[in-house]
């Protein structure tokens, strides 16, 4: 079974390990998953939060979140809050509902070196 989420998480972070300007650091905060009870509320005496954006970035003092939905994805409430107490901390968040567009945030946030080139290949065989 194919997961889309999973699929635009996976390119997202090829991408960055390609193109991520020099001083980046990311990573993914692996909150999700089943856990049993006792689990839970270790991780969480441990200071896991729930609703925190499937990619952490660092860059220049700056957090950024991204948080990656497919086409028809939603934000839970949880992910909403989460997004607004981190906003106000100073972290700046964005949803991407595919990978070109979560490409673009990226680059517009400074953390990928501009390259347009996969959106070629990825459209050469398209006529139009």
């Amino acid at each position: 079974m194919k997961r889309p989420e999973q699929e635009i998480h996976k390119a997202v972070v090829g991408h960055l390990n390609w193109r991520a300007v020099p001083g980046v650091f990311f990573f993914h905060p692996a909150n999700g998953g089943k856990r049993t009870k006792a689990e839970g509320g270790i991780l969480k005496g441990l200071g896991v939060k729930r609703g925190v954006p499937d990619l952490i970035i660092l860059h220049k003092a700056q957090i950024f979140g991204l948080e990656l939905k497919a086409a028809h994805g939603r934000l839970s409430p949880v992910q909403v809050q989460t997004r607004r107490e981190m906003e106000a901390a100073g972290a700046t968040t964005a949803v991407a509902y595919d990978l070109d567009e979560a490409l673009v945030i990226l680059e517009c946030w400074g953390v990928l070196r501009r390259d347009s080139s996969h959106r070629v290949a990825e459209n050469a065989g398209a006529t139009g």
